[in-house]
């Protein structure tokens, strides 16, 4: 498992760590595996050009020191001091005896635009509200620079706690981070600017709690907690979901919420709707009723809203019920928060952001800005798990502890009828018996990776991620 802490418990476990260390031994940690990944990345350093942007912190002294140890190999190594009176002394120092040199940020034009690899330590974790105009000039002139961006532990000008970025930011072809993940480099919008992730081990694992700020599942992680029939199974030991879903406007999306909870293994579907002879001409396995969801039978799970247009009753029946209950689409709007909040059993929700903006009050745009803070929000406010989609999905406890990120979204999934695909899914695991915080995240983790599977970068809908749900699924237990 993949995971952040924030910048004061990394700070903390720094602290920790150095009172044992001999002086600047962490920094030269940092330094030399940037060094390798920089050089690996370039595939050539002797003859290349390499830029330095150097701030004033701990990040522009890791860069200096790692330009040091690319100087030492052959590389023309550029560093442009934007505080000059207030550079990494002993990394500068050991910048200029392994040949480096220096420029001013106004000279800084011709050594970026030319380099090969611009290595930007202007602003480490600490960073907070964007770039002062000096250091957003050198982000602009890194982004037109020719040669590969790598980012030291972050890029300037993101919000390492949190994912937002204010303003002009550095984008980088790499970021390498030392001693752990931070919560920026795993949520967007600050993931876009991070590029590909590199992790370095500086020894400060034995000094970082139990539970982080995020985390995010792996393939292994994963594979642990499929459920999986065994020889006893039956259609109930497999889990029942209950999908309520559809109408006369939408009968599709009740045919993909079924599609996504029979491919991701329920024993069995039991359907409650208008569109029912459109789920059993495309899933003649499906079981149908018209009596409601009260009266459709058994089931350990529900899945309520796709689709459903105004049909706040059967929203209403469904919330009612003693059995975990997953709310999406259309009924978050219909849901009463009240009701909501009283249930005892557990709760799914599954908004959007638009969706998630409307439940909480604010833009959307407010919700994209600060996804992480706004999917806590809305735990804590509803008393549910709530799994934010996008192109880092969130899925968040009520109770607090670490909130989950999914690593294998892809913008193939922006496609109709893909969140019904998710919801069935993640509603067959809920049946299955997953807890509704491992249910949302392994829903999520499956989907993105069918996403991924049935695009193979050319365009798809909902039915093909619904059927690569089985590869998926497949692929992780393998």
């Amino acid at each position: 498992m993949r995971t952040a802490y924030s910048v004061e418990t990394v700070r903390a476990a720094e602290r920790r760590l150095m009172a044992r260390l001999p002086e600047g031994a962490l920094m030269q940690r940092a330094a030399a595996g940037l060094a390798v990944a920089c050089a690996q990345l370039t595939g050539r350093v002797y003859g290349s050009r390499v830029a330095l942007l150097v701030g004033s912190g701990d990040n522009g002294g890791d860069a200096l020191y790692a330009g040091a140890r690319l100087a030492r190999r052959g590389a023309a190594v550029t560093a442009v001091l934007l505080a000059p009176d207030r550079t990494h002394a002993r990394g500068l120092a050991a910048l200029l005896r392994a040949g480096g040199r220096t420029v001013s940020p106004d000279a800084a034009e011709e050594p970026v635009l030319r380099a090969d690899l611009v290595l930007d330590g202007i602003v480490g974790i600490g960073g907070r509200g964007g770039l002062r105009p000096d250091a957003a000039r050198l982000a602009t002139l890194a982004r037109d620079s020719r040669g590969v961006v790598v980012a030291v532990d972050l890029p300037s000008g993101v919000e390492a706690d949190t994912g937002e970025v204010r303003g002009a930011a550095v984008r980088a072809d790499l970021t390498v981070t030392f001693g752990t993940h931070k919560p920026g480099l795993l949520i967007d919008p600050a993931r876009e600017y991070a590029g590909s992730l590199r992790f370095v081990d500086i020894g400060l694992g034995a000094e970082l709690p139990a539970e982080p700020e995020l985390e995010a599942l792996q393939h292994a992680d994963v594979a642990a907690l499929l459920p999986v029939p065994d020889a006893e199974s039956d259609k109930y030991r497999r889990g029942v979901v209950g999908i309520a879903a559809g109408s006369g406007r939408y009968p599709g999306a009740a045919v993909l919420a079924v599609a996504g909870a029979l491919r991701g293994g329920a024993g069995a579907v039991r359907y409650v709707g208008p569109a029912a002879d459109a789920v059993i001409a495309r899933f003649p396995e499906t079981l149908v009723s018209d009596r409601g969801p009260s009266k459709a039978g058994r089931v350990q799970a529900w899945v309520v809203g796709p689709g459903a247009g105004d049909d706040a009753a059967t929203v209403a029946e469904v919330v009612t019920a003693d059995v975990p209950v997953l709310i999406d689409a259309d009924g978050l709007r219909l849901a009463d928060p009240d009701a909501v909040r009283a249930r005892t059993a557990p709760t799914l929700m599954t908004p959007h952001a638009g969706e998630a903006a409307a439940l909480l009050g604010v833009p959307r745009a407010e919700v994209e800005a600060a996804r992480l803070s706004s999917v806590r929000e809305l735990a804590r406010r509803y008393g549910a798990i709530v799994l934010l989609k996008g192109s880092t999905t969130l899925v968040a406890d009520s109770g607090g502890g670490a909130v989950r990120v999914n690593p294998t979204g892809t913008g193939w999934l922006a496609t109709a009828g893909s969140g019904d695909v998710l919801s069935g899914l993640a509603g067959s695991l809920l049946a299955a018996g997953l807890p509704a915080f491992d249910a949302g995240s392994v829903g999520a983790y499956l989907h993105g990776l069918a996403g991924r599977l049935a695009a193979d970068g050319a365009p798809v809908g909902a039915h093909d991620v619904a059927e690569a749900v089985r590869t998926a699924w497949r692929d992780v237990r393998d």
